[in-house]
């Protein structure tokens, strides 16, 4: 409990009687912190603090890394945008060294204004002092953290470009051959085969750059930072990120693997409609981008463009590219699906190129007033053919059947229609592509009257499915002919599981080794059946944990 003699000066206080200020003490939390504890995170619910001891580092994500942009010493108080406002909090408050803090609650620090209106008054004022700053944070003009030069048909480039989008990675491209290049590019000259080349904001030059590269540049996470821990993830997705927040919720040393970047082929989703808590809906690579956080703030490690190679079943040693090694307790594998490939003349060739499997927003730019074309009947074709719609001059739907219906959601076939630039071809199909450097057009078949057209198109994105990739798991792990993992009963079933008790719901044939989301048998592929799955594995890992402590 806080006491009058525990509290040093506060200005913004001043005016409130030494009686009430003890009586608000005591009714007031008493926080403790230890260093790089956090007092509260950004998007927290409104209230007050004030610093009796210590100090406070304010913090804030930007570029998806977190930067410091203040402090608070004893004597001084945080909070005070929310309070005043109704907002959440714009930062994260972190102690540096051991620290004590009062917390006063929006119930309690309303009560106090009421009482006492120059509380109010001083507390808007420094509100009004502090928003300034934010606002010069948020108003400055947005520096990239890197600058790549490479060519506009570059396959390569345009993967780095991916990349760095889904990590939240801010950059800009030039090319080569732009007028303005002398203006924007201070780096040396650079033969063709040095491209793509990336400027970093440290000042760096990474020539022939990679994902791997540019990841360990900017700070990304490549290396696992223990050699074991209690639950290892396989995938970053929706499944895989659920996972990691309540593994490191409930104190699990939990690190996720990631191949490429955090948030799976939910990311592409321009707009998931049906999501609980987000009734205007949220796109794939918001979701991904606050699950992130989420799981980091908590403790989990997320190590991306790292790729497992092997999996011990006995030991659960798990071998990455490169050769390293991490050991395991126990494993949930959320690799998801990837997407089936098309055979059609002309797709791989212009793959990056005006041709993509998926569709993330950060595709947006390049549709803008072209006419393009989605190949898929499917909910996330509808959701990127409402979103493209708000850019491209007109998108088409490819359908190889008679009707949306057997296939796509009510609400969404409604959304389309409202749509005057989208329009469905039922009984279509792509039957080749044209273009040198960058697509130009297609050829559309219908596959009703026998009639081809040739089309100009801006970009043909593709949504025709997807499997499982799991032949790289060891053979113990028993799945089905698309390679789905088999779990619970069905993994009973298999004639593999080698132990008297039944496997648990989520569990593969090996004990300790799960499996949850796309990549598990199962007829629901949902985002939110997924995330459902990853939060319910941890459950089964600290059930066979216990009973391997007990053994």
């Amino acid at each position: 409990m806080i006491s009058l003699e525990d509290l040093p000066a506060i200005a913004v206080l001043a005016s409130v009687p030494p009686d009430e200020l003890a009586r608000l003490a005591q009714s007031a939390g008493d926080v403790r912190l230890a260093a790089g504890d956090y007092a509260v995170h950004e998007g927290d619910e409104r209230s007050l603090f004030v610093v009796l001891a210590g100090r406070i580092e304010v913090t804030k994500i930007i570029d998806g890394i977190e930067r410091a942009i203040g402090q608070r010493l004893p004597g001084q108080v945080f909070g005070e945008i929310p309070i005043t406002f109704g907002t959440p909090y714009q930062g994260s408050y972190r102690a540096t060294v051991p620290t004590r803090l009062m917390h006063i609650t929006a119930r309690q620090f309303h009560a106090l204004a009421a009482a006492r209106p120059a509380v109010l008054t001083e507390i808007a004022t420094l509100a009004a002092e502090r928003i300034g700053g934010l606002r010069g944070i948020a108003t400055a003009p947005p520096k990239a953290r890197a600058l790549m030069l490479a060519h506009a048909d570059d396959a390569g480039a345009q993967a780095l470009r991916a990349f760095l989008s889904r990590n939240q990675i801010s950059h800009e491209w030039i090319r080569p051959d732009a007028p303005d290049r002398a203006a924007r590019w201070s780096g040396p000259a650079l033969a063709d085969e040095e491209l793509p080349a990336l400027a970093c904001d440290d000042g760096s030059l990474i020539r022939r750059a990679c994902s791997r590269d540019v990841a360990e540049h900017l700070g990304l996470q490549t290396r696992a930072r223990s050699h074991e821990y209690d639950t290892v993830i396989i995938g970053g997705g929706p499944a895989g990120l659920a996972a990691a927040v309540y593994g490191a919720s409930e104190g699990l040393r939990t690190l996720v693997i990631e191949r490429e970047a955090p948030g799976g082929q939910a990311e592409t989703s321009s707009r998931i409609e049906n999501y609980l808590g987000f009734p205007t809906g949220v796109s794939g690579d918001e979701l991904a981008r606050r699950a992130l956080q989420q799981a980091s703030r908590l403790g989990a490690e997320v190590m991306v463009t790292r790729t497992v190679t092997a999996i011990d079943p006995q030991t659960k040693t798990i071998t990455l590219d490169g050769d390293e090694t991490v050991r395991a307790r126990s494993l949930i594998v959320a690799t998801g699906v990837s997407w089936r490939r098309l055979a059609t003349p002309g797709f791989e060739r212009l793959l990056g190129k005006g041709v993509f499997y998926g569709a993330s927003r950060s595709e947006a730019g390049r549709t803008q007033g072209q006419d393009i074309h989605l190949i898929g009947a499917g909910n996330s074709a509808g959701q990127a053919a409402m979103f493209f719609a708000n850019h491209a001059k007109s998108v088409t739907l490819v359908v190889r059947g008679d009707a949306l219906e057997k296939s796509m959601s009510h609400y969404l076939i409604e959304q389309l229609r409202g749509k005057p630039n989208i329009a469905v071809a039922l009984h279509s199909e792509v039957q080749a592509l044209h273009g040198d450097k960058q697509l130009a057009g297609i050829d559309l078949a219908d596959r009703a009257g026998g009639s081809v057209q040739r089309l100009a198109s801006g970009g043909v994105f593709v949504f025709i499915g997807a499997d499982a990739e799991t032949g790289w798991l060891p053979e113990a792990i028993a799945r089905d002919a698309r390679g789905y993992l088999h779990t619970g009963e069905a993994a009973a079933r298999s004639g593999r599981w080698p132990l008297e008790r039944d496997p648990y719901l989520l569990e593969t044939s090996v004990p300790g080794i799960f499996a949850c989301g796309d990549v598990r048998a199962s007829p629901v592929k949902r985002v939110a059946a997924a995330v459902g799955e990853g939060s319910m594995a941890i459950a089964f890992v600290h059930q066979f944990l216990a009973q391997a402590g007990r053994s």
